[in-house]
């Protein structure tokens, strides 16, 4: 399962909700940043890792992941004429590792994710097209697509993400108990939160409304 099944870490984003004075995946926590721990638990996992991320975080995830697994794109915005967004980085990071097994997309600001629970999605993709972490009954991060699904997930533009896929395929939600699966770092307060080990209220309502790719 090491070699046979990848974790896309997406951090091409802008974190235009985030008003702490940098961008969220730049803060702290703990004795790293937010990006750098989700980056430390993926690579725990065992499984393979690929980054898809702007040049500002390019020499970070460079430094955690082979050069050849980190996928640079231009900052959304940046370009008009791109059709950038979280569709577009699922597909450049599937299409950076065509002849996976399967693929977990994983936020990169969503750092408490637990090594255990990225081997867990994994497992279920023998056995489901889809496959998402639950905790308390709400979805969250990772969600797994199995092998079938490449050529769809590299056809993904813009910032739909994959809801499209999710809604279409059979979705397998596996429970877990890893509350770091509700917890994103939009904002200042979700950063608190995290570094209290909970989601805050807004993070939870959101995780429990939808799944964000």
């Amino acid at each position: 399962m090491a070699t046979e099944f990848t974790v896309i870490v997406l951090a091409a984003g802008k974190g235009s909700r985030f008003s702490a004075g940098s961008h969220k995946l730049a803060a702290s926590l703990g004795e790293s940043g937010v990006l750098a721990t989700t980056l430390r638990h993926a690579i725990a996992s065992q499984l393979h890792v690929v980054v898809v991320t702007t040049p500002a975080f390019a020499e970070l995830a460079r430094s955690s992941v082979a050069a050849r697994d980190v996928v640079v794109l231009p900052e959304v915005g940046s370009d008009p004429q791109t059709g950038l967004g979280m569709g577009h980085s699922i597909a450049a990071g599937v299409s950076a590792r065509p002849h996976a097994g399967g693929w977990l997309v994983l936020p990169g600001d969503m750092p408490l994710v637990q090594p255990a629970t990225l081997q867990a999605v994994a497992r279920e993709l023998d056995h489901h097209p889809v496959v998402y972490a639950q905790h308390g009954g709400r979805r969250g991060h990772p969600v797994g697509f199995a092998a079938e699904l490449y050529s769809e997930l590299v056809g993904l533009t813009g910032d739909e993400g994959a809801r499209r896929l999710i809604a279409q395929y059979p979705a397998f939600g596996i429970e877990l108990d890893d509350p770091g699966i509700l917890i994103d770092i939009d904002t200042a307060d979700d950063l608190e939160s995290a570094r209290r080990g909970g989601p805050s209220q807004e993070a939870a309502r959101a995780a429990a409304g939808s799944l964000r790719p």
